[in-house]
Protein backbone atom coordinates (compact mmCIF):
# COMPACT_ATOMS: atom_id res chain seq x y z
CA UNK A 1 0.00 0.00 0.00
CA UNK A 2 2.80 2.59 1.29
CA UNK A 3 4.33 1.56 -2.25
CA UNK A 4 1.53 2.39 -4.14
CA UNK A 5 1.01 5.71 -2.56
CA UNK A 6 4.54 6.27 -3.16
CA UNK A 7 4.22 5.71 -6.91
CA UNK A 8 1.40 8.12 -7.08
CA UNK A 9 2.63 11.05 -5.51
CA UNK A 10 5.92 10.59 -7.45
CA UNK A 11 3.55 10.18 -10.30
CA UNK A 12 1.92 13.64 -9.83
CA UNK A 13 5.30 15.60 -9.23
CA UNK A 14 6.52 14.03 -12.78
CA UNK A 15 6.91 16.88 -15.75
CA UNK A 16 3.92 16.11 -18.03
CA UNK A 17 2.05 14.33 -15.86
CA UNK A 18 -1.48 15.49 -16.19
CA UNK A 19 -3.14 16.45 -12.91
CA UNK A 20 -6.28 18.59 -11.51
CA UNK A 21 -6.33 21.95 -11.46
CA UNK A 22 -3.24 23.49 -9.20
CA UNK A 23 -3.47 24.98 -5.03
CA UNK A 24 -3.68 28.22 -5.96
CA UNK A 25 -6.28 28.23 -8.67
CA UNK A 26 -8.23 26.41 -6.24
CA UNK A 27 -8.23 28.55 -3.76
CA UNK A 28 -9.24 31.66 -5.78
CA UNK A 29 -12.52 29.60 -7.15
CA UNK A 30 -13.34 28.83 -3.30
CA UNK A 31 -12.49 32.33 -2.68
CA UNK A 32 -14.98 33.47 -5.42
CA UNK A 33 -17.41 30.70 -4.40
CA UNK A 34 -17.22 28.65 -7.88
CA UNK A 35 -17.01 25.34 -7.22
CA UNK A 36 -14.43 23.27 -9.51
CA UNK A 37 -17.42 21.39 -11.17
CA UNK A 38 -18.35 24.63 -13.07
CA UNK A 39 -14.54 25.16 -14.95
CA UNK A 40 -12.95 23.59 -17.57
CA UNK A 41 -8.71 23.76 -17.83
CA UNK A 42 -6.07 22.96 -19.81
CA UNK A 43 -2.30 23.27 -20.08
CA UNK A 44 -0.18 22.01 -21.97
CA UNK A 45 3.25 22.51 -24.03
CA UNK A 46 2.69 24.42 -27.29
CA UNK A 47 5.00 22.07 -29.33
CA UNK A 48 2.81 19.20 -28.16
CA UNK A 49 2.92 16.71 -25.29
CA UNK A 50 0.91 15.42 -22.43
CA UNK A 51 -0.96 18.32 -20.57
CA UNK A 52 0.35 19.09 -16.91
CA UNK A 53 -3.03 20.32 -16.02
CA UNK A 54 -6.43 18.68 -17.31
CA UNK A 55 -9.90 19.57 -15.15
CA UNK A 56 -13.38 18.64 -16.98
CA UNK A 57 -11.35 19.69 -20.50
CA UNK A 58 -14.36 17.58 -22.75
CA UNK A 59 -16.76 19.55 -21.20
CA UNK A 60 -18.45 21.88 -23.98
CA UNK A 61 -19.05 25.42 -21.93
CA UNK A 62 -19.80 28.89 -22.84
CA UNK A 63 -16.30 30.90 -23.55
CA UNK A 64 -17.76 34.14 -24.12
CA UNK A 65 -15.60 35.92 -26.30
CA UNK A 66 -12.96 33.92 -26.15
CA UNK A 67 -14.96 32.11 -29.63
CA UNK A 68 -13.64 34.83 -31.33
CA UNK A 69 -10.15 32.67 -31.66
CA UNK A 70 -11.99 30.19 -34.25
CA UNK A 71 -13.49 33.08 -35.68
CA UNK A 72 -9.53 34.86 -36.31
CA UNK A 73 -7.78 31.62 -37.44
CA UNK A 74 -10.20 30.52 -39.37
CA UNK A 75 -10.52 33.44 -41.32
CA UNK A 76 -6.82 33.95 -41.15
CA UNK A 77 -6.50 30.86 -42.60
CA UNK A 78 -9.35 30.23 -44.92
CA UNK A 79 -9.40 34.29 -46.83
CA UNK A 80 -5.93 34.97 -45.52
CA UNK A 81 -4.16 37.68 -43.83
CA UNK A 82 -4.13 40.08 -46.64
CA UNK A 83 -7.72 39.60 -47.15
CA UNK A 84 -9.06 42.85 -47.94
CA UNK A 85 -12.73 44.06 -47.46
CA UNK A 86 -14.20 46.79 -50.16
CA UNK A 87 -16.15 49.55 -50.30
CA UNK A 88 -17.32 49.95 -54.20
CA UNK A 89 -18.70 53.21 -55.58
CA UNK A 90 -20.67 53.26 -58.58
CA UNK A 91 -22.52 55.64 -60.70
CA UNK A 92 -25.54 55.42 -63.26
CA UNK A 93 -26.62 57.86 -65.66
CA UNK A 94 -23.66 60.31 -67.19
CA UNK A 95 -21.55 62.01 -65.40
CA UNK A 96 -20.73 65.44 -67.08
CA UNK A 97 -18.34 68.28 -65.42
CA UNK A 98 -18.87 67.07 -62.33
CA UNK A 99 -22.67 66.90 -62.61
CA UNK A 100 -23.98 63.25 -62.14
CA UNK A 101 -27.15 62.73 -63.82
CA UNK A 102 -27.91 59.45 -62.05
CA UNK A 103 -27.55 57.52 -58.74
CA UNK A 104 -24.41 57.00 -56.66
CA UNK A 105 -24.14 53.58 -55.54
CA UNK A 106 -22.59 52.47 -52.53
CA UNK A 107 -21.97 48.42 -52.06
CA UNK A 108 -21.28 48.16 -49.40
CA UNK A 109 -18.81 44.60 -48.57
CA UNK A 110 -18.89 44.05 -44.54
CA UNK A 111 -15.81 46.40 -44.10
CA UNK A 112 -15.70 46.22 -40.16
CA UNK A 113 -13.68 49.35 -39.86
CA UNK A 114 -15.13 51.86 -42.23
CA UNK A 115 -14.90 54.57 -39.68
CA UNK A 116 -16.08 58.42 -40.28
CA UNK A 117 -12.43 59.15 -41.38
CA UNK A 118 -12.45 56.53 -43.49
CA UNK A 119 -16.06 57.24 -44.94
CA UNK A 120 -14.29 60.98 -45.30
CA UNK A 121 -11.31 59.92 -47.22
CA UNK A 122 -13.36 57.54 -49.57
CA UNK A 123 -15.80 60.99 -50.49
CA UNK A 124 -12.69 62.68 -51.03
CA UNK A 125 -11.40 60.15 -53.50
CA UNK A 126 -15.10 60.41 -55.42
CA UNK A 127 -14.46 64.57 -55.29
CA UNK A 128 -10.59 63.95 -56.65
CA UNK A 129 -12.35 61.72 -59.26
CA UNK A 130 -14.58 64.50 -60.65
CA UNK A 131 -17.72 64.01 -58.82
CA UNK A 132 -19.41 67.09 -56.96
CA UNK A 133 -22.94 67.22 -57.78
CA UNK A 134 -25.09 64.01 -56.99
CA UNK A 135 -28.40 64.94 -58.89
CA UNK A 136 -30.24 61.80 -58.29
CA UNK A 137 -29.74 59.43 -54.97
CA UNK A 138 -27.40 57.81 -52.97
CA UNK A 139 -28.47 54.07 -53.01
CA UNK A 140 -26.93 51.96 -50.53
CA UNK A 141 -26.46 48.41 -51.29
CA UNK A 142 -26.78 45.83 -48.60
CA UNK A 143 -26.50 42.58 -50.40
CA UNK A 144 -23.10 41.22 -49.36
CA UNK A 145 -24.63 39.80 -46.26
CA UNK A 146 -28.35 38.41 -46.42
CA UNK A 147 -30.44 39.85 -44.19
CA UNK A 148 -31.93 38.04 -40.74
CA UNK A 149 -34.17 35.55 -40.93
CA UNK A 150 -35.78 38.49 -38.48
CA UNK A 151 -34.71 40.94 -36.35
CA UNK A 152 -31.99 40.24 -32.96
CA UNK A 153 -33.25 40.83 -30.34
CA UNK A 154 -30.33 43.08 -28.34
CA UNK A 155 -28.19 40.38 -26.40
CA UNK A 156 -29.02 42.43 -22.69
CA UNK A 157 -31.56 45.14 -21.41
CA UNK A 158 -28.79 47.71 -22.96
CA UNK A 159 -29.71 47.95 -27.13
CA UNK A 160 -28.41 51.08 -27.46
CA UNK A 161 -24.61 50.11 -26.26
CA UNK A 162 -21.66 49.61 -29.17
CA UNK A 163 -21.47 45.92 -28.14
CA UNK A 164 -25.07 45.04 -29.45
CA UNK A 165 -24.35 46.78 -32.81
CA UNK A 166 -25.51 43.75 -35.73
CA UNK A 167 -23.88 43.23 -38.95
CA UNK A 168 -24.43 45.73 -41.62
CA UNK A 169 -22.56 45.02 -45.14
CA UNK A 170 -21.97 49.16 -45.33
CA UNK A 171 -21.63 49.50 -41.15
CA UNK A 172 -20.76 53.29 -40.50
CA UNK A 173 -18.18 54.09 -37.65
CA UNK A 174 -19.17 50.74 -35.86
CA UNK A 175 -23.07 52.79 -35.77
CA UNK A 176 -21.49 54.23 -32.81
CA UNK A 177 -20.71 57.70 -31.15
CA UNK A 178 -18.37 57.93 -28.66
CA UNK A 179 -19.16 60.16 -26.35
CA UNK A 180 -16.27 62.09 -23.55
CA UNK A 181 -17.09 63.53 -20.14
CA UNK A 182 -14.69 65.90 -18.38
CA UNK A 183 -15.51 67.28 -14.73
CA UNK A 184 -15.02 71.11 -14.67
CA UNK A 185 -15.89 72.59 -11.58
CA UNK A 186 -19.62 71.07 -10.45
CA UNK A 187 -20.52 70.18 -13.34
CA UNK A 188 -19.56 67.90 -16.85
CA UNK A 189 -18.20 68.77 -20.49
CA UNK A 190 -19.75 66.49 -22.87
CA UNK A 191 -18.70 65.71 -26.44
CA UNK A 192 -19.66 63.28 -29.09
CA UNK A 193 -17.11 62.24 -32.28
CA UNK A 194 -18.25 62.47 -34.53
CA UNK A 195 -19.68 65.38 -34.30
CA UNK A 196 -22.70 64.48 -36.38
CA UNK A 197 -25.13 67.91 -36.85
CA UNK A 198 -28.47 65.44 -36.14
CA UNK A 199 -27.31 64.38 -32.67
CA UNK A 200 -28.72 66.38 -30.07
CA UNK A 201 -27.06 66.07 -26.12
CA UNK A 202 -28.56 67.26 -23.40
CA UNK A 203 -26.57 66.85 -20.33
CA UNK A 204 -27.89 66.80 -16.60
CA UNK A 205 -24.86 65.76 -15.36
CA UNK A 206 -22.58 66.74 -12.13
CA UNK A 207 -19.13 66.46 -11.11
CA UNK A 208 -19.08 65.28 -7.15
CA UNK A 209 -15.99 64.44 -4.77
CA UNK A 210 -14.42 61.79 -5.07
CA UNK A 211 -12.17 58.74 -6.76
CA UNK A 212 -12.69 57.79 -9.95
CA UNK A 213 -13.09 54.00 -9.79
CA UNK A 214 -16.22 52.63 -11.02
CA UNK A 215 -16.87 56.16 -13.10
CA UNK A 216 -20.09 55.05 -14.54
CA UNK A 217 -21.66 53.73 -11.65
CA UNK A 218 -24.12 57.09 -11.24
CA UNK A 219 -24.25 57.78 -15.12
CA UNK A 220 -27.67 57.33 -16.65
CA UNK A 221 -28.71 58.12 -20.64
CA UNK A 222 -31.77 58.27 -22.81
CA UNK A 223 -32.09 57.93 -26.42
CA UNK A 224 -34.45 58.84 -28.38
CA UNK A 225 -34.51 59.13 -31.89
CA UNK A 226 -36.95 60.82 -34.75
CA UNK A 227 -36.17 59.92 -37.90
CA UNK A 228 -32.77 60.99 -38.81
CA UNK A 229 -32.67 63.23 -35.39
CA UNK A 230 -31.35 61.63 -32.54
CA UNK A 231 -31.13 62.80 -28.95
CA UNK A 232 -29.26 62.32 -26.13
CA UNK A 233 -29.78 63.20 -22.75
CA UNK A 234 -27.25 62.44 -19.93
CA UNK A 235 -28.00 62.40 -15.99
CA UNK A 236 -26.55 61.51 -12.85
CA UNK A 237 -22.53 61.76 -11.45
CA UNK A 238 -19.52 61.48 -12.00
CA UNK A 239 -16.50 61.50 -9.62
CA UNK A 240 -14.71 64.98 -9.98
CA UNK A 241 -10.89 63.47 -9.59
CA UNK A 242 -11.58 61.79 -13.38
CA UNK A 243 -9.68 62.31 -16.04
CA UNK A 244 -11.81 62.55 -19.28
CA UNK A 245 -13.43 59.08 -19.70
CA UNK A 246 -15.23 57.70 -22.96
CA UNK A 247 -18.32 55.80 -23.60
CA UNK A 248 -19.82 54.39 -26.70
CA UNK A 249 -23.36 54.44 -27.88
CA UNK A 250 -25.55 53.40 -30.91
CA UNK A 251 -27.59 56.20 -31.35
CA UNK A 252 -29.19 55.97 -34.63
CA UNK A 253 -30.39 52.66 -36.95
CA UNK A 254 -28.39 51.18 -39.46
CA UNK A 255 -29.91 53.26 -42.12
CA UNK A 256 -30.62 56.70 -40.47
CA UNK A 257 -26.54 56.64 -39.18
CA UNK A 258 -24.96 55.61 -42.82
CA UNK A 259 -27.65 58.30 -44.37
CA UNK A 260 -26.34 60.85 -41.71
CA UNK A 261 -22.66 60.06 -41.91
CA UNK A 262 -23.08 60.13 -45.73
CA UNK A 263 -24.62 63.24 -46.06
CA UNK A 264 -22.17 64.94 -43.50
CA UNK A 265 -19.08 63.15 -45.17
CA UNK A 266 -19.73 64.30 -48.32
CA UNK A 267 -20.98 67.92 -47.64
CA UNK A 268 -17.60 68.27 -45.74
CA UNK A 269 -15.77 67.23 -48.85
CA UNK A 270 -17.84 69.94 -51.09
CA UNK A 271 -20.35 67.84 -52.54
CA UNK A 272 -23.59 68.42 -53.13
CA UNK A 273 -26.76 65.89 -53.21
CA UNK A 274 -29.69 66.98 -54.67
CA UNK A 275 -31.92 63.40 -54.19
CA UNK A 276 -31.90 61.67 -50.99
CA UNK A 277 -29.98 58.55 -49.61
CA UNK A 278 -32.24 54.79 -49.54
CA UNK A 279 -31.48 51.42 -49.67
CA UNK A 280 -31.83 49.15 -53.04
CA UNK A 281 -29.86 46.69 -54.84
CA UNK A 282 -27.27 47.71 -57.10
CA UNK A 283 -29.04 48.30 -60.98
CA UNK A 284 -27.34 46.34 -63.33
CA UNK A 285 -26.03 49.13 -65.51
CA UNK A 286 -24.51 50.47 -62.36
CA UNK A 287 -20.74 51.29 -63.45
CA UNK A 288 -18.05 51.11 -61.08
CA UNK A 289 -16.16 54.49 -60.26
CA UNK A 290 -14.05 53.89 -57.18
CA UNK A 291 -12.89 50.71 -54.94
CA UNK A 292 -11.99 51.82 -51.51
CA UNK A 293 -10.02 48.56 -49.49
CA UNK A 294 -10.46 48.05 -46.11
CA UNK A 295 -7.46 47.50 -44.26
CA UNK A 296 -5.92 44.14 -44.68
CA UNK A 297 -7.46 41.23 -42.45
CA UNK A 298 -4.20 40.79 -40.07
CA UNK A 299 -4.66 44.49 -39.40
CA UNK A 300 -8.33 44.05 -38.42
CA UNK A 301 -7.83 40.77 -36.46
CA UNK A 302 -5.74 42.68 -34.36
CA UNK A 303 -8.23 45.22 -33.57
CA UNK A 304 -11.04 42.83 -33.02
CA UNK A 305 -9.01 40.64 -30.29
CA UNK A 306 -7.26 43.54 -28.96
CA UNK A 307 -10.74 45.28 -27.90
CA UNK A 308 -12.97 42.79 -28.18
CA UNK A 309 -15.29 44.40 -31.06
CA UNK A 310 -18.47 42.19 -30.94
CA UNK A 311 -19.13 43.77 -34.65
CA UNK A 312 -15.79 43.39 -36.63
CA UNK A 313 -15.81 39.89 -35.42
CA UNK A 314 -19.58 39.12 -36.95
CA UNK A 315 -18.53 40.49 -39.91
CA UNK A 316 -15.28 38.53 -40.14
CA UNK A 317 -17.59 35.25 -39.80
CA UNK A 318 -20.04 36.65 -42.52
CA UNK A 319 -17.50 37.12 -44.38
CA UNK A 320 -16.23 33.72 -44.52
CA UNK A 321 -19.07 32.71 -46.54
CA UNK A 322 -19.88 35.73 -48.29
CA UNK A 323 -16.46 34.69 -50.08
CA UNK A 324 -16.38 31.10 -50.54
CA UNK A 325 -19.62 30.20 -50.49
CA UNK A 326 -20.76 31.97 -53.96
CA UNK A 327 -23.86 33.93 -52.23
CA UNK A 328 -24.62 36.47 -49.54
CA UNK A 329 -22.75 35.97 -45.99
CA UNK A 330 -25.10 34.37 -43.42
CA UNK A 331 -24.03 32.24 -40.09
CA UNK A 332 -25.35 28.82 -41.11
CA UNK A 333 -22.95 29.15 -44.11
CA UNK A 334 -20.06 30.36 -42.20
CA UNK A 335 -20.94 27.74 -39.60
CA UNK A 336 -20.74 25.03 -42.18
CA UNK A 337 -17.06 26.43 -43.70
CA UNK A 338 -15.95 26.36 -40.15
CA UNK A 339 -16.60 23.24 -39.12
CA UNK A 340 -15.47 21.48 -42.49
CA UNK A 341 -12.48 23.29 -41.98
CA UNK A 342 -11.70 22.20 -38.27
CA UNK A 343 -11.99 18.59 -39.38
CA UNK A 344 -9.98 19.43 -42.17
CA UNK A 345 -7.11 20.05 -39.74
CA UNK A 346 -7.96 17.12 -37.01
CA UNK A 347 -9.34 19.39 -34.39
CA UNK A 348 -12.29 17.37 -32.71
CA UNK A 349 -15.28 19.75 -32.55
CA UNK A 350 -17.49 17.99 -30.30
CA UNK A 351 -20.02 20.13 -28.52
CA UNK A 352 -18.91 23.20 -30.53
CA UNK A 353 -21.32 25.88 -31.68
CA UNK A 354 -19.99 28.87 -32.89
CA UNK A 355 -23.23 30.63 -32.70
CA UNK A 356 -22.30 34.18 -33.96
CA UNK A 357 -18.60 34.16 -34.28
CA UNK A 358 -18.29 36.86 -31.36
CA UNK A 359 -19.14 34.80 -28.31
CA UNK A 360 -21.86 37.58 -27.65
CA UNK A 361 -24.08 34.87 -27.24
CA UNK A 362 -26.10 32.60 -24.26
CA UNK A 363 -25.39 29.19 -26.59
CA UNK A 364 -22.47 29.21 -27.71
CA UNK A 365 -20.17 26.47 -26.94
CA UNK A 366 -16.58 24.71 -26.91
CA UNK A 367 -14.54 22.72 -24.94
CA UNK A 368 -10.79 23.10 -23.69
CA UNK A 369 -9.54 20.29 -25.69
CA UNK A 370 -11.17 21.85 -28.85
CA UNK A 371 -9.35 25.40 -27.38
CA UNK A 372 -6.36 23.78 -26.66
CA UNK A 373 -6.13 21.81 -30.18
CA UNK A 374 -6.55 24.72 -31.97
CA UNK A 375 -4.15 26.77 -30.29
CA UNK A 376 -2.00 23.94 -30.89
CA UNK A 377 -2.39 24.01 -34.64
CA UNK A 378 -2.04 27.68 -34.65
CA UNK A 379 1.34 28.16 -33.00
CA UNK A 380 2.79 25.32 -35.96
CA UNK A 381 0.84 27.37 -38.38
CA UNK A 382 2.98 29.90 -40.34
CA UNK A 383 -0.13 32.48 -39.31
CA UNK A 384 1.23 32.11 -35.60
CA UNK A 385 2.79 35.43 -35.34
CA UNK A 386 -0.29 37.10 -36.59
CA UNK A 387 -2.73 35.42 -34.53
CA UNK A 388 -0.99 35.67 -31.47
CA UNK A 389 -0.08 39.45 -31.71
CA UNK A 390 -3.70 40.48 -32.40
CA UNK A 391 -4.05 38.45 -28.29
CA UNK A 392 -4.09 40.84 -25.95
CA UNK A 393 -0.72 41.32 -23.78
CA UNK A 394 -1.40 40.10 -20.29
CA UNK A 395 -1.77 43.44 -17.76
CA UNK A 396 -0.53 45.27 -20.70
CA UNK A 397 -2.72 45.90 -22.97
CA UNK A 398 -6.06 45.54 -24.79
CA UNK A 399 -8.77 44.40 -22.84
CA UNK A 400 -6.23 42.61 -20.13
CA UNK A 401 -4.41 45.73 -19.63
CA UNK A 402 -5.66 46.27 -16.06
CA UNK A 403 -5.14 42.76 -14.64
CA UNK A 404 -2.89 42.57 -11.42
CA UNK A 405 0.28 40.48 -11.92
CA UNK A 406 3.06 39.52 -10.10
CA UNK A 407 5.15 38.41 -12.52
CA UNK A 408 3.18 37.09 -15.78
CA UNK A 409 2.41 40.98 -16.89
CA UNK A 410 4.24 41.29 -20.46
CA UNK A 411 4.99 37.13 -20.34
CA UNK A 412 1.22 35.99 -21.89
CA UNK A 413 -0.87 36.78 -24.87
CA UNK A 414 -4.15 35.98 -24.43
CA UNK A 415 -7.96 36.48 -25.28
CA UNK A 416 -10.26 36.94 -22.43
CA UNK A 417 -14.19 36.38 -22.39
CA UNK A 418 -16.60 37.93 -20.06
CA UNK A 419 -20.72 37.37 -19.66
CA UNK A 420 -22.58 37.28 -17.08
CA UNK A 421 -21.90 33.85 -15.20
CA UNK A 422 -18.98 33.47 -17.82
CA UNK A 423 -15.37 34.10 -17.28
CA UNK A 424 -12.62 32.85 -19.50
CA UNK A 425 -8.74 32.86 -20.72
CA UNK A 426 -6.90 31.24 -23.97
CA UNK A 427 -4.03 31.69 -25.67
CA UNK A 428 -0.16 31.41 -25.13
CA UNK A 429 1.79 31.75 -21.76
CA UNK A 430 6.13 31.76 -21.81
CA UNK A 431 7.09 30.68 -18.10
CA UNK A 432 10.29 32.27 -16.04
CA UNK A 433 12.17 29.82 -18.27
CA UNK A 434 11.69 30.30 -21.74
CA UNK A 435 8.89 27.33 -22.10
CA UNK A 436 6.15 28.27 -23.87
CA UNK A 437 2.87 26.85 -22.56
CA UNK A 438 -1.05 26.93 -24.16
CA UNK A 439 -3.18 27.59 -21.23
CA UNK A 440 -7.16 28.07 -21.50
CA UNK A 441 -9.73 28.32 -18.94
CA UNK A 442 -13.14 28.60 -18.31
CA UNK A 443 -15.75 28.89 -15.32
CA UNK A 444 -19.61 28.92 -15.84
CA UNK A 445 -21.60 29.82 -12.66
CA UNK A 446 -23.64 32.34 -11.46
CA UNK A 447 -20.35 33.87 -8.89
CA UNK A 448 -18.00 33.49 -12.55
CA UNK A 449 -17.65 37.05 -12.78
CA UNK A 450 -15.97 36.58 -9.14
CA UNK A 451 -13.74 34.56 -10.30
CA UNK A 452 -11.22 36.34 -12.55
CA UNK A 453 -8.65 36.16 -9.57
CA UNK A 454 -8.79 32.37 -10.37
CA UNK A 455 -7.65 32.34 -14.12
CA UNK A 456 -5.09 34.95 -13.01
CA UNK A 457 -3.97 32.11 -10.82
CA UNK A 458 -3.45 29.87 -13.49
CA UNK A 459 -1.25 32.31 -15.60
CA UNK A 460 1.13 33.00 -12.88
CA UNK A 461 1.17 29.76 -11.54
CA UNK A 462 2.20 28.40 -15.48
CA UNK A 463 4.71 31.64 -15.64
CA UNK A 464 6.15 30.24 -12.50
CA UNK A 465 7.19 26.92 -14.15
CA UNK A 466 3.77 25.03 -14.07
CA UNK A 467 5.03 23.51 -10.84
Amino acid sequence: MRRAFAAVVLALTLPGFARDLPRPVRAALTEAKVPVEAVGAVVEPVEGGAPVVTHQADLAMNPASVMKLVTSYAALDLLGPAFTFHTDALVTGTLTEGSLDGDLVIRGGGDPKLTYERLWQLMHQLRSRGLREIRGDIVIDRGYFAPPAKEAAPFDSEPRRAYNVGPDAFLVNFQSVQFTFEPSGQGVRVTAEPDLPNIEITTQLRAVPGPCGWWRRGLRYEVEQNGLLSQVSFAGTIPAECPARTFTLSVLDAQANAEAMLRWTWSEAGGILRGKVRSAPAPADARLLYRFESEPLASLVHDMNKFSNNVMARHIYLALSAELAGGPGNEAASRDIVMRWLGDKGIDARGLVIGNGSGLSRDSRISATTLAALLRSAWASPLMPELAASLPVFATDGTLKLRPAAGAAGHAHLKGGTLDGVQAIAGFVIDARGKRWIVVMMANHANANAAQPALDALVEWVFKGAR
